[in-house]
């Protein structure tokens, strides 16, 4: 037998067995043969690895070349290793080159997209349109025309069939309204939205886009296009006055001739979103002053800024004018007046220097009048100090415990309370000043105020929990938003509750004395009316024990009337925020699906009468998700209770807050745009 350490032997098996397995397999051996071999056919090295690989002299020499895995081999010598220098610059230009290649394939794909977008075959088609729509037909008090069709109603076969569906009508296009637009479902409505201006406005972002940090067409988003989704139709108009009994809406427009028109607009149900204006509190020369609510006034805030440092650089100006056109006095220290003097602050330290001369840097003041003892007395007291101490850095004077008494054209009068606790009567220089305190009623809702037994408040229009309008037919009229306010007024339901149960038990409410597991009962009905009061009724064993005086174990009438206007007292109005609009637009968009998805077994039980809104949908409840302010360079956060703030950290934070609370894609693109314009060119010092 042949021993494996036979060399002579193996050489001449292996001459006879590699031969024609090279033939076969011409390029290819065995991974661990490569590494030790120069050549396919050095017999010195076949021996060398049959003797010290192959132990298995009875299996056939062709079998482990067949069965182990097998790599490609060239007969030539290695090639030499190249040095780190030549790989670093070889691996540079493969990455260089395949970075070039895929980004040319994004370019390339974004001309053949951008190609695809134009239209070279003409667009339009015959489209029918109804007589109504082109003729209406004149009714009402005034005798205007009546838009029961539009001419957008025939456009698209979706069109076609909402014709015969419930009419929704939304006055406005903030916050409340593009949240009720999102909510709802096209099929179940006929929605026309009313309003003055045809997009969208990103309001929180608003004082950025007065001093360049941001555009203007970024916070901006066509209502056309949200719109759109729902099948609906949108008419650039102002709401006048409300028919509330043949549900007619007023509507005022300017047409092509600049003369205003007005005409009905009939509706099922109206959502009144028309947003507040500010409140003036009494004070005289507020035409002196600016004022931050739309995008025009931000155009034009921007424009003064400008055009004031303009005219402190003119050689003909005195050292007085020029401190005073560089004073900038904001009026309110609540969170647009806080953010805006930030903002300002911002503008005149970081880009001021770079364009203009450097002694209008030494000139400029910013000073902030807030009538209470603290700028966002709102939020937590430590974030108010900490905003205070902030601007005291940045040189920002804060004059708290003041009030505005007149603005003048060139100062401002002021009242202050001095450390003796008497009020003394100060002016203060003023080139521009920006007056932001509070909001108050419109027009429009001054007349459907005027027009109800049951609006008692004078500056918001008074709605039940389901967002009813008080006084309105049911479930027709609803408020959300700036111009609205829910009224609680637990005490005032107290003889609905206390009469169900009486029916019950077959007494007079007024003499019947309540059991905990009734007063129990009775909580349970509160809360589900009155949401937010669910806070205040959380131990009903403490307040049962509390208001039960007489020690008797029964509330009476007058007990459980003390205990109710009690909880009545605790509850805050809501916050005019855009958060507090978003929510109510959102549960607005969810109750009208519920009643869409309802109506057909109304119908068919010929149900349309009582409260439909509480049978199918609980009552609104707000949910607080915290404060947020910008105050130059650092951000406060307050989200109930948990509060903190910070540097450039926060700054980022607040900005991914309202990055994703943006209303599209397309604005958060132009929003990432717009700041990293700011951090590579600095912001734009130009007037339009």
């Amino acid at each position: 037998m042949t021993r494996i350490g036979a060399p002579r032997v193996l050489e001449a098996n292996a001459k006879r067995v590699l031969q024609p397995t090279l033939q076969r397999w011409p390029r290819y051996i065995p991974d661990y043969a490569r590494r030790q071999a120069h050549t396919a056919e050095s017999l010195h090295n076949c021996r060398q690895l049959t003797s010290t690989t192959w132990r298995r002299p009875r299996q056939p020499f062709s079998n482990p070349i067949k069965h182990q895995l097998l790599r490609p081999i060239s007969t030539d010598p290695i090639p030499p290793r190249h040095g780190p220098v030549f790989r670093f610059f070889y691996r540079s230009f493969a990455y260089t080159g395949g970075f070039i290649l895929v980004v040319g394939g994004l370019v390339l794909g974004f001309f053949i997209y951008d190609a695809s977008t134009y239209r070279e075959d003409l667009s339009y088609t015959d489209i029918p349109v109804s007589a109504e729509a082109l003729y209406p037909r004149r009714g009402g008090p005034k005798n205007l025309p009546i838009a029961e069709s539009l001419v957008s109603d025939d456009d698209s076969p979706e069109n076609s069939r909402a014709k015969n569906k419930p009419r929704l009508v939304v006055l406005g296009s903030g916050w409340g309204s593009v949240a009720l637009l999102k909510q709802l479902n096209p099929e179940d409505y006929h929605v026309t939205v009313v309003s003055p201006v045809n997009y969208f406005l990103f309001t929180p972002m608003l004082p950025s886009a007065t001093v360049g940090t941001l555009e203007l067409r970024s916070l901006v988003e066509p209502i056309r296009r949200i719109v759109q989704r729902v099948k609906g139709h949108f008419l650039r108009a102002a709401a006048v006055d409300v028919v509330l009994s043949e549900r007619l809406l007023e509507v005022a427009q300017v047409d092509a001739a600049g003369e205003e028109t007005h005409f009905y607009l009939p509706y099922d149900k109206l959502v009144i979103g028309v947003g507040s204006t500010t409140n003036a509190h009494g004070v005289k020369g507020l035409e002196n002053c600016h004022f931050l609510k739309t995008i025009d006034d931000a155009c034009k805030i921007r424009n003064k800024i400008l055009q004031n440092l303009e005219h402190a650089c003119l050689p003909t100006t005195t050292d007085d004018e020029r401190r005073r056109l560089l004073s900038f006095v904001v009026c309110g220290g609540g969170p647009t007046g806080v953010e805006f003097a930030a903002e300002l602050f911002d503008l005149l330290n970081e880009d001021l220097g770079r364009s203009f001369p450097k002694i209008l840097r030494n000139e400029v003041s910013v000073h902030v009048i807030q009538s209470r003892g603290h700028i966002l007395n709102t939020y937590d007291e430590a974030l108010s100090r900490y905003a205070e101490e902030r601007f005291a850095h940045d040189q920002v004077e804060v004059l708290t415990n003041s009030r505005v008494k007149e603005v003048r054209p060139d100062k401002i009068l002021f009242s202050q309370k001095d450390g003796n606790g008497e009020t003394v009567t100060k002016e203060l220089p003023m080139g521009f000043c920006l007056w932001s305190t509070g909001v108050a009623q419109t027009d429009f809702c001054k007349r459907i105020a005027a027009k109800l037994e049951n609006q008692n408040n004078r500056h918001a229009l008074e709605t039940d929990t389901h967002l009813r309008l008080n006084g309105a037919p049911l479930g027709t009229v609803y408020a959300i938003g700036d111009c609205s306010t829910v009224q609680n007024n637990v005490a005032d339901h107290l003889v609905s509750f206390l009469r169900t149960l009486a029916i019950e038990k077959g007494k007079d409410p007024e003499k019947m004395n309540i059991t905990f597991a009734e007063w129990r009962k009775v909580a349970q009905r509160v809360k589900k009316r009155f949401p937010q009061a669910s806070d205040h009724l959380r131990r009903l064993d403490r307040l049962f024990e509390q208001y039960d005086k007489d020690k008797s174990g029964t509330l009476d009438f007058g007990e459980l009337h003390e205990l109710l206007v009690q909880i009545d007292s605790k509850l805050t109005s809501l916050p005019a925020t855009a958060q507090r609009a978003h929510q109510q637009g959102k549960y607005l968009g969810r109750k009208f699906r519920k009643l869409a998805q309802a109506a057909p077994g109304m119908a068919a039980n010929q149900v349309d009468y009582g409260d439909l809104d509480d049978a199918v949908y609980k009552a609104f409840e707000y949910h607080h998700l915290g404060s947020l302010a910008y105050i130059g360079n650092s951000a406060v956060f307050d989200f109930n209770g948990l509060s903190f703030s910070g540097g450039l950290l926060a700054v980022y934070l607040w900005r991914s807050v309202y990055f994703a609370q943006s209303v599209s894609f397309r604005t958060r693109v132009l929003l990432a745009m717009d700041w990293s314009k700011r951090a590579m060119f600095g912001r734009d010092l130009m007037s339009y």
